[in-house]
């Protein structure tokens, strides 16, 4: 069957050029996506020691990484692969030495193995699937595009770290991507509603993987349908009797 093709505005959303003129806009006025950090601070500082070294992947101008500083989490590092964004959030926080910002790609993250304690990301990932049209069947080269940022995330973190994911994607859609027996880590989320309380009209998900634990066997199971071919299709039904026709033949008889 032909794949529907995304909105052609989506495809926008993966392009370094569109961020750049965005950035160049907009500078470092804050942008959420998501909301802000109020909105999940409970489950996030759950997981989150003073003294971590965190990294936020896809900063772009959130005030995320500044507000984590605020709060006392003082080692942050935050990357864009947009010049742009980077530069104008360096020069607004160039006051708070303890925020660093680096142009950087997520599928080839340029730190040593086992060099942060957290990585976080709001959002960052679900531009992996911007183009994608089904998300029951994605593509391999989607697939193939995620699991190589979460090898990247995998591989800086340490030993007993956190990686922190917040998204609209529902379980059954993000857990088979993060329940990878090669990235040597457990798996479980939390769902959270609007800001007004009202969870049952807005929902965002937040995924808690933590290296060097297991993963629960169901996830794992799920884990490995990811890469399991799709069913062929079902055959088409049988051809019905034509109605007129057997009326006919019952006349003759």
């Amino acid at each position: 069957m032909e794949r529907r093709r995304a909105p052609a505005a989506n495809y926008r959303y993966r392009q370094r050029r569109f961020w750049d003129a965005l950035y160049r806009q907009e500078g470092a006025e804050p942008r959420e996506w998501l909301g802000g950090l109020s909105r999940f601070l409970p489950q996030l500082e759950a997981e989150l020691r003073p003294g971590d070294r965190i990294l936020v992947l896809g900063c772009g101008n959130s005030a995320l990484s500044h507000d984590l500083h605020q709060l006392g989490y003082t080692d942050v590092t935050s990357i864009d692969f947009s010049p742009a964004c980077i530069a104008a959030m360096r020069a607004r926080h160039a006051r708070c030495p303890g925020l660093r910002w680096a142009v950087m790609d997520i599928r080839a993250l340029a730190f040593p193995d086992a060099t942060f304690d957290v990585v976080l990301e709001k959002g960052t990932l679900d531009v992996l699937m911007v183009e994608e049209t089904d998300p029951w069947h994605v593509s391999p080269q989607a697939t193939a595009a995620m699991h190589r940022v979460l090898s990247e995330v995998s591989r800086v973190l340490c030993p007993g770290g956190c990686f922190i994911s917040i998204t609209f994607a529902q379980p059954h859609f993000r857990k088979p991507h993060y329940a990878q027996e090669a990235f040597g880590w457990s798996l479980r989320h939390v769902a959270c509603g609007d800001q007004d309380g009202d969870a049952g009209a807005f929902h965002y998900f937040l995924y808690i993987m933590r290296k060097g634990q297991p993963l629960d066997p169901l996830d794992l199971a799920m884990g490995h349908r990811l890469h399991q071919p799709p069913p062929p299709p079902a055959p088409p039904p049988p051809a019905l009797p034509d109605d007129d026709e057997d009326y006919l033949f019952a006349i003759q008889l």
